[in-house]
């Protein structure tokens, strides 16, 4: 998407919010391309065209309760009323048994559509919504494991966001602490079993490759917990310890054009949409809370929402962005997974980011 196509389509306001964006990028040595407000808004109305994503049998797929949130948050931020409306309308089907959309199937892929049903409640205080998404965030916990886990615990990295999420967004509804405990505690567990020396994260112990978007899910993942987990929680330093290593090691891994690979580590590899949309939310998270040094990691959060922004088509759809993922011990099947445009496991990340950078300008201001 150019600068030139892109202004026309803005308002008075949008032209005023991206000037203010050039400013503080330009103090960074780089300037912002194109407005986040107006790529949110663009990849917002492309979620509202499209049907509904689904997990096979299983009912609304993950990713687009991802990009829900992302959409949810940018309505709110641009104080759009209307906007939020017609994403609230249309995950209202989520109290309707024959849409399909809710599956009671015991898996971390299906519980974490909770997070809509709680981030709605934040936005409007319908208690409905608040006992639908706790309903999720309670089952994943019941009957926990010795060690005070979920039973769904199984190790891979993608679990570090589905687990962690849902229950941080519990906790954002409720303020109630055990929802922090257990998002924390889990965290911190996986974070302690799967960082290796280097701060990134194997796919899991039997695949030892640094997959992109896997990596994507723990630090925005991260990024999350750290912010909601209250400031004196016992495990929040150990937290915040793992995802500055994190951090720092994705600094020396992002490439010239900016946009980090399909597999983070192999610099032959693919430059894949959703994991530098992630790891840009996760830095850019820790900008505005003052958890990384902002003269170190703005530039690298502007270097690739320059790069994420040439990566969208004129529908508001993501290109690059790898399909679905399981675990495999073979380089070659990393490299070789297909790439879709517009899939939302690359769509929703971009929502994220484009929010986090609107909330970090106001914070600015």
């Amino acid at each position: 998407m150019g600068f030139s196509k892109c202004n026309r389509q803005l308002n008075g306001y949008s032209v005023l919010m991206m000037l203010s964006f050039l400013a503080l990028a330009g103090q960074a040595g780089e300037a912002v391309s194109v407005s986040p407000e107006s790529v949110g808004r663009q990849l917002t109305e492309n979620l509202l065209s499209r049907e509904h994503m689904f997990y096979g049998e299983f009912g609304l797929h993950y990713a687009e309760a991802c990009a829900a949130v992302g959409a949810l948050r940018i309505a709110v931020d641009t104080g759009d009323q209307a906007m939020q409306m017609r994403i609230i309308d249309r995950y209202q089907k989520l109290f309707d048994p024959g849409s399909g959309l809710v599956s009671r199937r015991l898996h971390v892929d299906n519980q974490v559509v909770g997070i809509v049903p709680l981030q709605i409640y934040l936005i409007n205080r319908d208690k409905q919504y608040l006992d639908l998404g706790l309903s999720f965030a309670d089952s994943q916990w019941e009957n926990p494991r010795e060690d005070g886990l979920t039973q769904q615990t199984r190790w891979w990295i993608d679990d570090m966001y589905m687990v962690c999420m849902l229950q941080m967004q519990a906790f954002r509804a409720t303020g109630d602490a055990r929802y922090a405990d257990r998002g924390a505690r889990q965290m911190a567990a996986y974070l302690d079993t799967l960082q290796q020396e280097n701060g990134l994260f194997y796919h899991g112990p039997d695949s030892p490759f640094f997959w992109g978007r896997g990596n994507g899910w723990v630090a925005s993942a991260m990024a999350e917990v750290l912010e909601a987990l209250p400031e004196n929680h016992g495990l929040r330093n150990e937290i915040l310890g793992h995802y500055r290593q994190m951090m720092n090691a994705l600094l020396t891994y992002q490439s010239d054009n900016g946009m980090w690979r399909q597999l983070v580590d192999y610099p032959y590899a693919w430059a894949e949409s959703s994991c530098t949309a992630m790891f840009a939310y996760a830095m850019a998270v820790g900008i505005r809370r003052g958890w990384l040094d902002s003269n170190s990691y703005q530039p690298a959060v502007i270097r690739a929402w320059n790069a994420l922004a040439a990566h969208i088509d004129r529908n508001g759809n993501v290109r690059e962005i790898c399909v679905g993922t399981g675990k495999v011990d073979d380089m070659e099947f990393y490299l070789k997974r297909p790439r879709h445009e517009g899939d939302f496991h690359g769509q929703a990340p971009v929502l994220w980011l484009a929010a986090e950078m609107m909330k970090g300008k106001r914070v600015e201001e």
